[in-house]
């Protein structure tokens, strides 16, 4: 190199510098860190001391673990599919030319700014078995209302309903995908004829497929990681009657500052993360050939 692309070069450097230190501090020592700990007994308080492989068979034999996998993989089933298709329906309506359009949009995507602790303070009086609003509601058509929270039938129900209030932020991507969806296609569909389902099914879900992909992936991850509700609502660790919502992120919480078991809580966050790699990957290769990008 001359002397000036050295200069360049390292001008460039000090440059991203900043990034680079906090990306080794805050990013790879941690992950590092963790991979290390999850073969170690450490309770963050005395050196740690190498175990081997004794964390990940003590979660092969630990109930109340696979408790907590089952029951966040119930929960991701879900609310997974039901947070996509109401994002995707609410989106289309939300994109259709009718007075208001904008202020109903404010009000679809105002939720979504709530803090999680205190949006799960609300659903808390919500779901309210004597004096909830839920139960009000359909004590006013005939129905008797559950304790939604109190048993164990309708505590996963209740946080899956709960989810639906989220939405806003998908609705807000999908709207931004439908803006680029060519309107000759939709006149062209409504000269042969098609209605609003056949448009929808054959023009504007396939023209906006990259999008439902991303939403997807990004709702795998936060449903296997959802924390702030549950712990919230259900009092910690406690996971409501029977651990019926005891969730994977609250479990290795718990492990990690309340029992101090650092190196257990790093080898749950290793099988988290490999868990959500596999269904990545999983939900790449099924859905690759229905995802279709322009040009």
């Amino acid at each position: 190199m001359t002397r000036s692309e050295r200069h360049n070069l390292v001008t460039g450097l000090l440059f991203v510098s900043p990034w680079i230190v906090g990306f080794l501090l805050f990013t790879l020592y941690p992950v590092g860190a963790s991979l290390f700990y999850s073969f170690c007994d450490y309770d963050v308080l005395s050196r740690p001391v190498w175990v081997g492989t004794l964390n990940f068979r003590d979660l092969a034999a630990d109930t109340v673990f696979w408790k907590a996998l089952s029951n966040t993989l119930i929960y991701a089933a879900f609310s997974l599919p039901l947070g996509l298709a109401t994002s995707l329906f609410v989106a289309v309506l939300l994109n259709c030319d009718i007075r208001g359009r904008s202020i109903y949009r404010v009000l679809y995507f105002l939720p979504s700014l709530v803090p999680l602790v205190a949006s799960s303070m609300i659903w808390l009086w919500i779901f309210n078995g004597k004096f909830g609003l839920l139960n009000y509601g359909l004590s006013l058509v005939g129905l008797p209302g559950p304790d939604w929270l109190g048993e164990q039938t309708w505590t996963k129900p209740a946080l899956i309903l709960s989810s639906v209030w989220g939405i806003g932020n998908s609705v807000v991507i999908y709207l931004a995908a439908l803006q680029d969806v060519p309107t000759a296609l939709y006149e062209s569909a409504e000269l042969d004829g098609a209605g609003f389902w056949r448009k929808l099914w054959h023009i504007t879900i396939p023209m906006i497929s990259p999008v439902i992909y991303f939403n997807l992936i990004m709702g795998i991850i936060g449903s296997l990681q959802v924390f702030a509700q549950p712990y919230v609502m259900f009092n910690g660790a406690a996971g409501g009657p029977n651990r019926s919502v005891l969730f994977y992120a609250v479990y290795l919480y718990e492990n990690a500052f309340t029992y101090n078991q650092m190196g257990y809580a790093c080898a749950m966050a290793w099988i988290q993360f490999l868990m959500i790699l596999g269904l990545t990957w999983a939900a790449t290769r099924l859905t690759r050939s229905h995802v279709h990008y322009g040009g």
